[in-house]
This record gives C-alpha cells, sequence and structure tokens, in this order.
C-alpha cells in the first residue's frame, strides 16, 4: 500500500510529464553482437555511446529506444488510428476479438464510433484484414499519422 505522500509525488510526476512511446528489447548482448558481426565489447562500447547520446536507456536485461532514437532511424510516429463502428450488441464481443490482433492501444470510446485501434503501419494491413473477418463491424475507418506534434520533444 502506497502512502499519502508517495502517491503526492506520483501525482506530481504524473502531472509534470508527458505519454511516450517505448520500444524494450530483452536480447542478451551476446545475441545482438553476433548478429552485428562485432564483438561483445565493441556492442558494449556502441552502447554506452548511444546512452550517453541519449537514443537509449538500458537496465539489466533490456535496451529501450528513445524518442530521438525512432526519429533518427525514422521510426518515429509510423502509427495508424483504425476507427471501427460495431453492432451495439456484440461491441464487447468484437473489443475482445480484437485485443488478438497486433496493435499499440485498443480503445473503446463513445461518438461516432465504438472502438478506435492505434497501429503500427506495418501491421495496418494484416490488422485490417483480420478485423474484417470479426463479426460485429460494420465499418472501418484507417487514418495513417503523416505528421506529429509532441509537447516538449
Amino acid at each position: 500500500m502506497l502512502t499519502e505522500k508517495q502517491l503526492a509525488i506520483l501525482r506530481t510526476l504524473y502531472q509534470g510529464s508527458r505519454s511516450i512511446k517505448v520500444h524494450t528489447t530483452r536480447r542478451h548482448q551476446e545475441e545482438l553482437a553476433e548478429e552485428l558481426g562485432i564483438t561483445r565489447q565493441a556492442l558494449s562500447a556502441h552502447l554506452k555511446a548511444l546512452k550517453e547520446a541519449g537514443l537509449i536507456r538500458t537496465g539489466r536485461g533490456f535496451v529501450d529506444l528513445t524518442d530521438r532514437a525512432l526519429k533518427e532511424i525514422g521510426k518515429m510516429g509510423e502509427e495508424a488510428f483504425v476507427l471501427l463502428k460495431v453492432e451495439p450488441n456484440r461491441r464487447e464481443e468484437v473489443f475482445q476479438a480484437l485485443k488478438g490482433l497486433p496493435h499499440q492501444r485498443l480503445y473503446r470510446v463513445t461518438g461516432d464510433i465504438d472502438i478506435m485501434a492505434v497501429v503500427d503501419v506495418e501491421a495496418l494491413n494484416g490488422f485490417l484484414k483480420e478485423a474484417a473477418r470479426i463479426k460485429g463491424i460494420t465499418s472501418t475507418s484507417s487514418h495513417v499519422v503523416v505528421e506529429m506534434h509532441q509537447e516538449g520533444v
């Protein structure tokens, strides 16, 4: 159980924070070095330089790519929004079925649409193809992000 002070700290941190997309790998350095055709020591030196440049964060057993790294490799903002209308009596069933498809985030929403999925552009065609097989979806509309503004970046 968290104390009131710990909750206050978390709330304060949240208010001053921004949401980011994190790409994490848990691959071993030996495996990465072999795939890249370099020694583990050389990989370690490169990872240190990337960390100092603010492109990665590392910890025990993981490497996170930062937003700056995603920009460097041309992967920032490569996502699509899929808006789905669903038969009213099948909303929960469809939402559960969509959870099994490749997506970043999935939302049940109010308004003219019932569900919104955020999908990597590379997975968009597969997502749409599989979603078309789900009974209860009456229409889909997909929108690929071409530009993004992110506060503080």
